[in-house]
């Protein structure tokens, strides 16, 4: 055992001993013209790097698994009784040498996992009850404690900040590297960093519940579970490999050229075939990882590529899932003056309404706070009237305006006509009588939804369907603003589940897009389940990919890596078996022998890794920033 772990240790320094063998051994030929020498450096050389082969070989067998290093031993043993120690030298050393560059490119394709790893905290300093800090080990957290985060310091817990503000890189929870500006309340997630400021947070998740934790554990299962192809290739394998023994065996049993038959058994090696799809399902799953996309799996990643039909749930999908003000209608007046009274009154009120008015004002830095109210009421299913700095402001729907004699002009009541059409909620604001703003509240389309959607149609998508709770007008308004195919609008969460089975009974290949909390039973349903949001528990149990970023640049970022992976897999499959076909003609031809074929072979397995690896630069990197437009919608 223990000279088994040696020379697994020492694998590359036996790939180098056997190199520098071979050139001695050939300098010994052709400097020193001793034949004597030449044959016996590089018997020394075969029996060197045929060790860790057998070894590999040994314990296959033992798992009762006919092997690749099995075929090659076979062949060694063969080559040493015919006296070819040339050929067994050579190839021993081109295939530890082809699984050393097979490991150092293959380590490159989980570099995502590694860069997530070594960015996992290992220390907190946990803040005790007298004030004091003490810097413990990441596992002895617990929930509840509160620990102190500094400048350039890494989040080694999920928590809400308690003290301080500042801005974390949130890079490897979401992929998108702009900063997030952080106060006391906001959540926070184990692994990020704070680029400034400093913050004391309240533990809510330790150790392994963590987000960050939970990314690791799923990209790290992701890239071992195996696609259709893989576990195709596996069945293949057990088969392949016992053919080409039985193959090499009956070419003897004809031929009675022993040599021919041991360079069979080289050549008929699959390693190409065996290696071609692994690689490519790694690649393309780190690809996603380091843009915040999280696929459980080869075969997730397989059926998404054959998606036809997006289904997207509305609120917190296709739109921000907040409410704000969308539209600002002012008519002849002061315009901060008027919104600053607006925010004044509805400042006084715990209103949804009330709420995004006042922080639209801020937004805008209009200061209100300091207007003074003498008095106000709340109007139940009308909106509130109050007297703000000598003037009577109403702030309301239209039954508030209509019960205090306000008229709107034609063009008001136009423009409130068309913002009711849009689905948007409507205050009505009057100073003095007098109607000066009509301000139009919805939730908010994202900017980039339409664009994308468009995208998704140019990579395969032929059905986007919206299915949402909220009433028709507002869900029909949403689907002709982004282009949405068909649209069903009041549904309750299991009747969305309905037309998602019965969207699969029509033969259709079916994604479900929502936000992994309300709509988990259609994620789950759904050939497909695509979870849009900050990696909550239920996003990450029940849907097959998950967007950390939540948003539609990443989605169709998937879609297409997805169709990438599954083509780029199918081409390592045609270049393995094209490999194979090519060594066996040679062979038969007489151009290929024993050590050429074997170096073919090894190159067919590095071009199928580098071929694998161009999946790890496809698409272009996230924006960064986006300019954000509002479009009115909803609830």
């Amino acid at each position: 055992m223990k000279f088994q772990k040696y020379v697994q240790d020492h694998n590359n320094q036996i790939t180098l001993i056997t190199a520098i063998l071979i050139v001695a051994g050939y300098l010994s030929k052709y400097a020193l013209n001793s034949l004597l020498g030449y044959n016996v450096i590089l018997a020394v050389a075969s029996v060197i790097a045929a060790v860790p082969i057998m070894m590999h070989a040994y314990q296959a067998l033992k798992a009762r698994v006919i092997s690749i290093e099995f075929l090659v031993s076979i062949a060694v043993i063969g080559a040493f009784i015919i006296g070819e120690y040339n050929e067994s030298a050579i190839v021993t050393f081109l295939f530890l040498f082809g699984s050393y560059l097979e490991e150092r490119t293959l380590s490159k394709t989980r570099q995502s996992i590694k860069s997530l790893t070594e960015m996992a905290p290992t220390t907190a300093t946990v803040v005790q009850a007298d004030g004091t800090t003490e810097e413990v080990d990441v596992d002895d957290v617990d929930e509840g404690d509160i620990v102190l985060v500094k400048t350039g310091g890494s989040i080694p817990v999920d928590g809400q900040v308690v003290e301080g503000h500042g801005y974390t890189d949130e890079a490897v929870v979401t992929g998108e590297s702009r900063e997030v500006g952080k106060q006391v309340q906001d959540s926070v997630y184990s692994g990020t960093m704070l680029s400034d400021g400093y913050l004391k947070i309240e533990a809510t998740k330790v150790g392994d519940d963590t987000t960050f934790a939970k990314i690791i554990e799923l990209v790290e299962d992701a890239q071992d579970t195996k696609s259709h192809a893989e576990k195709f290739i596996d069945r293949f394998s057990q088969y392949y490999t016992p053919a080409v023994l039985i193959i090499a065996i009956l070419v003897f049993i004809f031929s009675r050229d022993f040599k021919l038959a041991i360079t069979v058994l080289v050549l008929g090696c699959p390693g190409a075939l065996v290696i071609g799809a692994p690689v490519s399902n790694v690649a393309g799953i780190g690809n996603g990882a380091k843009r915040g996309i999280l696929v459980k799996g080869g075969e997730a990643m397989d059926t998404f590529s054959k998606i036809d039909t997006f289904v997207f749930d509305k609120t917190g999908t296709l739109t921000k899932g907040n409410t704000s003000v969308s539209t600002v209608k002012n008519y002849g007046t002061d315009l901060p003056a008027a919104l600053s009274m607006t925010a004044r009154i509805e400042s006084l009120s715990d209103h949804p309404l009330g709420r995004a008015i006042v922080s639209y004002t801020e937004g805008k830095n209009y200061v209100f706070n300091d207007l003074e109210v003498e008095d106000n009421q709340t109007v139940k299913g009308q909106g509130m009237v109050a007297q703000i700095d000598n003037h009577d402001v109403l702030a309301g729907n239209q039954k508030l305006m209509q019960a205090r004699d306000v008229k709107l002009s034609a063009q008001q009541s136009q423009d409130l006509s068309d913002l009711q059409a849009t689905g948007s909620s409507v205050v009505i604001v009057a100073v003095d009588g007098v109607v000066t703003l009509i301000l139009g509240i919805s939730d908010i389309i994202r900017p980039e939804v339409a664009q994308q959607l468009q995208d998704l149609r140019d990579k395969g998508a032929k059905h986007l369907v919206m299915l949402t709770g909220d009433n028709q007008a507002t869900a029909q308004y949403v689907a002709d603003q982004v282009g949405i195919d068909e649209v069903h609008a009041e549904l309750m969460p299991e009747q969305k589940v309905e037309f998602v089975k019965k969207f699969q009974q029509a033969g259709r290949r079916v994604a479900f897009i929502g936000d992994g909390i309300n709509d988990s039973p259609s994620i789950a349903t759904a050939d497909i389940g695509i979870a849009m949001g900050s990696g909550t528990d239920v996003a990450i149990e029940t849907s097959d990919v998950v967007l950390m970023q939540s948003s539609f640049e990443a989605l169709t970022h998937a879609y297409g890596l997805a169709k990438k992976t599954v083509l780029n897999t199918k081409e390592n499959i045609v270049i393995a078996i094209g490999v194979v076909a090519f060594l066996l003609i040679g062979l038969i031809a007489g151009f290929i022998y024993m050590a050429s074929g074997m170096f073919v072979h090894e190159a067919s397995i590095l071009v199928v890794i580098f071929n694998a690896m161009r999946l790890i630069s496809y698409g272009k990197a996230p924006k960064n920033d986006q300019v954000v437009t509002t479009t009115p919608v909803l609830k």
